[in-house]
């Protein structure tokens, strides 16, 4: 399949060609070029695929994944043979990359970004935010919080509502907004640099070697990777002087992860809204958007036309996010679409998966642990 760039792709009129994205649903999430068909692989495979079919037979068709090189291998599918096809060199990436040459008034974005906080995203994401903060008690008198920023459109989110929360001043504590470079090549580094600069987010950058570390680790790899960046995290905000990290964790990943636990790993957990840290004395683990919505979250990113990092380590571009708790991307897409399917007969059955774990009756649970030891209802009984 002939290769196309994006900046030849925007030299052809608009109506003479569709673009189509072939990622996996949980990299769609993260964002589409403007006027994309999303299709993905195994849908494309299918020769009377209506998406597909309803596309002009005059247009040309330029695909694209993650990084360019799925797209690559679209060449033998029979569905394309009377087609003419292109695939975007560089791929979702090689868009991205392109707005860091774009000039743009900083300042302008800062304060649209800020202000959709405050007024139209006020109700979907400071509210939940502030009211997490309360909840769980996660922001107190004099803490130093590092906030942990991987350059997604979480932990970016997140580093702006610290900064209007403290805007309020009705806690005293200061903030260090603190990225890792586990070995990001250039174009990413920038990628979350330029957005910083953009959004009036004043990072502290540190570099670690974590993407070398875990290129020759065969199982597992991205469950050592979030293993290690926390570690690294850690240990970085303890030495300036932060008693906290923050991380941009929120309401889907907590129910998600409450499903998988009971379908794939036989137990009952949750991600907790806040830990003391086992390997370092005196500090914490916070989640302050525990109660916000990842739609809202997209919905904020879009209505402000910003672009961020998602997964940019060496080893697929398939990846959905790399989780710490050892799922597999591809298990966490099929917990996201369980529920989703699920919530279409029952409309509050994200709630009811969010309140299970507030609502454990101990008197009908048969075993279970507290501290590393395992009681049984037989020791009362």
């Amino acid at each position: 399949m002939n290769e196309i760039t994006f900046e030849e792709l925007q030299t052809w009129p608009k109506d003479s060609y569709q673009l189509i994205d072939i990622r996996d649903e949980g990299l769609v999430l993260y964002g589409m070029i403007p006027g994309a068909l999303h299709i993905n692989m195994a849908e494309l495979e299918d020769e009377g695929n209506q998406k597909l079919v309803a596309i002009s037979s005059e247009k040309k068709l330029f695909f694209y994944c993650q990084i360019g090189r799925k797209s690559l291998e679209l060449e033998d599918y029979n569905a394309l043979e009377a087609r003419e096809c292109y695939s975007l060199e560089g791929g979702y990436m090689a868009y991205i990359r392109s707005g860091l040459k774009e000039k743009s008034d900083t300042g302008e974005k800062q304060r649209k970004a800020e202000e959709s906080i405050r007024k139209k995203f006020h109700k979907n994401l400071f509210s939940p935010f502030a009211r997490a903060c309360k909840t769980y008690q996660l922001i107190n008198e004099g803490d130093h919080i590092a906030v942990c920023i991987s350059g997604g459109k979480d932990s970016v989110l997140m580093a702006k509502l610290f900064q209007e929360i403290q805007r309020h001043r009705k806690v005293s504590f200061d903030l260090t907004f603190l990225v890792m470079d586990p070995g990001y090549n250039k174009e990413n580094r920038e990628l979350i640099e330029s957005n910083a600069k953009a959004l009036g987010i004043p990072i502290s950058i540190f570099e670690s070697d974590i993407f070398d570390a875990v290129d020759t680790i065969e199982k597992s790899p991205c469950y050592i990777c979030a293993r290690m960046r926390r570690g690294y995290l850690y240990s970085k905000a303890k030495d300036l002087g932060c008693n906290k990290i923050a991380l941009g964790h929120h309401y889907d990943d907590v129910i998600e992860t409450i499903l998988m636990g009971m379908l794939h790993g036989g137990q009952i957990q949750t991600m907790m809204p806040k830990l003391h840290s086992t390997n370092f004395e005196g500090m914490e683990l916070i989640r302050p958007l525990y109660f916000i919505r990842e739609s809202d979250i997209c919905a904020w990113r879009d209505y402000n036309e910003l672009h961020f990092l998602q997964c940019a380590c060496h080893f697929t571009d398939t990846c959905t996010t790399c989780h710490e708790d050892g799922t597999t991307s591809s298990k966490r897409l099929e917990t996201k679409k369980l529920i989703a399917e699920l919530k279409k007969d029952n409309p509050f059955i994200e709630s009811n998966i969010f309140k299970s774990v507030e609502n454990v009756n101990l008197d009908t649970v048969i075993e279970y642990k507290k501290g590393g030891v395992r009681y049984s209802f037989l020791d009362d009984y």
